[in-house]
């Protein structure tokens, strides 16, 4: 999908967040990367083989 240069991260690279993003759809929650990758507003992603990428936000700090 990627067609712009520098090329965007690949989807099975550790750095696939980093894809120009092309849609994006704030009132449901996810944006499509250039990658082919889904990432939701929770940090999950949905890779485009179908893999499931579980939310990986940062905890929250304790007192």
């Amino acid at each position: 999908m990627c067609r712009h240069t520098p090329k965007c991260p690949a989807a099975d690279s550790t750095d696939r967040e980093a894809a120009r993003m092309v849609a994006s759809h704030p009132e449901q929650g996810w944006n499509l990367l250039c990658n082919g990758v889904l990432v939701f507003e929770d940090t999950g992603e949905l890779l485009p083989d179908g893999q499931i990428i579980a939310p990986h936000r940062p905890l929250a700090a304790t007192a």
